[in-house]
Formats: structure tokens, C-alpha cells, sequence
């Protein structure tokens, strides 16, 4: 595991990652930069501080995490969309990032 501070749309939040969702959350192999938007749901106990740019705050452990919806709805051939959501703000219920939760059928 290697803690990665993520960027979220608004703030970022550090957590300990797998060496795949390291390798997942750069979107650009030779930029130095990982985000939330690349990885699915993160389990709460693997975070370990957040951010939030709204209220300009830092905090120690993980971000509330509200979802948004349950579609099981196809998106791709084999892909189906399971779950949506957000990682939210303790303080002012910003929005800090949000991930998507994909089944694939075999």
C-alpha cells in the first residue's frame, strides 16, 4: 500500500492505495498527478485526511460519502453501471469528488 493524495474537483483526499489503483489514478503516465475520478468507491478506512476548497479546510480521516444513484444501467457492451456517488465535505457538504462503481458480465 502507498498513501496518494488524490485531486477531487474540489479538494483532495489522501489515502492508501494498491499499486494497480496507483497506476489507475494517473491519467497521464509522465505527469506526476492522481485523481479521484479515475478509481472507483474507496473504502473509508484506507482514507486518511481530506480537503475540501469550499470551506478551505483540512481534516484528518475519511470524507462522508453520499450516493447519488444505483442505476444498473449498460453503458457499454459487458460494462453496466452499478453505483454513482460523492465524496462530500464533514464541514459544508461540498462536493470534494465524486467515482462510479462498473460490473463487467463476462
Amino acid at each position: 500500500m502507498t498513501e496518494i493524495q488524490l485531486a477531487g474537483s474540489g479538494g483532495w483526499i489522501n489515502a492508501d492505495l494498491t499499486d494497480e489503483q496507483v497506476t489507475k489514478s494517473k491519467l497521464v503516465p509522465n505527469i506526476d498527478k492522481h485523481f479521484l475520478a479515475s478509481l472507483e468507491k474507496l473504502d473509508t478506512a484506507k482514507m486518511s485526511k481530506h480537503f475540501c476548497k469550499q470551506c478551505n479546510s483540512e481534516f484528518n480521516g475519511p470524507t462522508q460519502i453520499q450516493i447519488e444513484e444505483q442505476p444498473n444501467e449498460a453503458v457499454a457492451d459487458g460494462l453496466t453501471l452499478i453505483e454513482r456517488g460523492q465524496y462530500t465535505c464533514h464541514k459544508c457538504n461540498s462536493i470534494i469528488g465524486e467515482y462510479r462503481v462498473f460490473q463487467k458480465s463476462e
